[in-house]
């Protein structure tokens, strides 16, 4: 079983903290067996205060952090509002002195932390993206990317705001185990299995004007479409929209272009069939929209940086038995893997 340990400070905010627990917790294997053990640690097992104004009894210390296959750390308020001088520093040997092959993870501002512990020196990484800025300042030699939910760069990961966390922890999930069991985690918790778009979406527009127009019913018609060609044009017809306001609807509603959508819509499509069929390539080519094998291996190695056939190789029978195909599985733009190599969060485009 993955073990993970969820390292809490004082001011944690109380959200991101049960996330992990949520979440993870969530999935279970085809036998009902859990597939990971999760628990909370503080220094020495003390209590720690939240931003909710309770304390929360912590059951286990540190201790638990030398076993544990991933490390995730939730932000506190003083990381939030002092950025690197509110990193705790009995917070920087424990990151620094991990066990080599540990996945560390950062929940929004928990990625001061790992910045102030050199661990995000030279990758990409997020944060929420009222902190970019005094990110930006106080860690210039990271990648900072504002605009995703979440980045995947192997071996640490780190995300948004809030409840970006949760699309985090749903991606690990998807990584280590599959769109199939993601799936049904999200069913779980009740929450999308992905959400179209990045930061970038609330940063310049909380919510689109309500005009009546939307391109909702598009994007559900298109869903239906996806084994032939779509055109910007026919998308736009189906919306009563002129091709200019529906690509600028779009994109307010998304996060990403018509283009780039429908492209990870195929290949969420693809990876279903992958995990749960026994199909040809040549076929799951065809019935998603792509048209040639070869085109799909192309997609799939760009976005998910696997063949077909080794995606099926590592995903093919973790689906729960009584499971049939999903109607609609999940994509969040560069979405990961067991251990191919790094993945870009959302909003990445393909």
């Amino acid at each position: 079983m993955h073990k993970v340990a969820v390292l809490a400070f004082d001011g944690v905010r109380a959200f991101e903290l049960v996330i992990p627990t949520r979440v993870l917790g969530a999935a279970n294997a085809p036998d009902g067996s859990p597939l990971y053990a999760v628990r909370v640690c503080s220094l020495d097992a003390r209590p720690v205060t939240s931003d909710a104004g309770f304390a929360i009894a912590i059951e286990h210390g540190t201790e638990i952090l030398r076993d544990a296959d991933t490390v995730i750390v939730a932000p506190t308020l003083a990381m939030r509002d002092r950025g690197r001088e509110g990193v705790p520093a009995d917070v920087l040997p424990l990151l620094t002195g991990l066990r080599p092959g540990t996945r560390v993870v950062g929940l929004c501002a928990a990625a001061f932390a790992l910045a102030a512990a050199g661990l995000l020196d030279g990758r990409p990484a997020t944060t929420h993206w009222r902190e970019s800025e005094d990110f930006r300042a106080s860690f210039p030699d990271v990648r900072l990317d504002r605009d995703v939910l979440f980045v995947d760069d192997g071996d640490v990961l780190t995300s948004a705001g809030v409840a970006a966390g949760i699309d985090l922890c749903l991606h690990l999930v998807r990584r280590d185990h599959g769109a199939s069991v993601a799936n049904d985690v999200a069913r779980a918790c009740v929450v999308p299995p992905w959400r179209e778009g990045g930061q970038a979406q609330y940063v310049r527009a909380l919510v689109p004007a309500d005009d009546g127009a939307s391109t909702a019913a598009a994007r559900e018609w298109a869903l239906t479409q996806l084994h032939r060609p779509l055109t910007l044009r026919e998308l736009a017809r189906h919306a009563g929209m002129s091709v200019r306001t529906f690509n600028r609807r779009f994109r307010m509603e998304t996060g990403t272009t018509p283009g780039q959508w429908i492209t990870l819509q195929r290949v969420d499509r693809a990876r279903a069939l992958l995990e749960t069929t026994t199909l040809t390539i040549e076929h799951i080519a065809a019935t998603t929209g792509f048209g040639s094998a070869r085109s799909l291996r192309e997609h799939l190695a760009h976005i998910l940086g696997v063949s077909p056939s080794a995606y099926r190789r590592t995903f093919a029978g973790r689906a729960p038995a009584d499971r049939g195909l999903p109607g609609r599985p999940p994509n969040r733009g560069r979405a990961a893997r067991p251990s191919f190599g790094p993945a870009r969060g959302p909003s990445a485009p393909p």
